[in-house]
């Protein structure tokens, strides 16, 4: 809960970055991109992670642990960091 509560204040940050960004005539393009292919290679580590010999052996709880417990610090440590930026 708190990786997906940290990757939608990071994503609607990002997302009123390029709206406003559009709205003053730059271009968001890249940034937009960079954001989504971050979270992407997140996700597509977190499941090879999950899906990898070793840890497949481990029972269901242990293993959506395993994957929360190494989930959570990055997106969240961005998240502080941005929300004591903009605030």
């Amino acid at each position: 809960m708190t990786t997906a509560v940290s990757l939608a204040w990071l994503t609607y940050l990002v997302g009123m970055t390029a709206l406003w960004g559009m709205a003053a005539g730059a271009e968001v393009g890249g940034v937009v991109g960079c954001f989504v292919l971050t979270v992407t290679g997140g996700l597509a580590a977190l499941a090879a992670l999950a899906f990898a010999p070793g840890v497949r052996r481990l029972t269901v709880p242990g293993r959506l642990f395993l994957t929360g417990l190494l989930a959570c610090p990055v997106p969240t440590g961005f998240a502080i960091a941005a929300w004591v930026q903009v605030f």
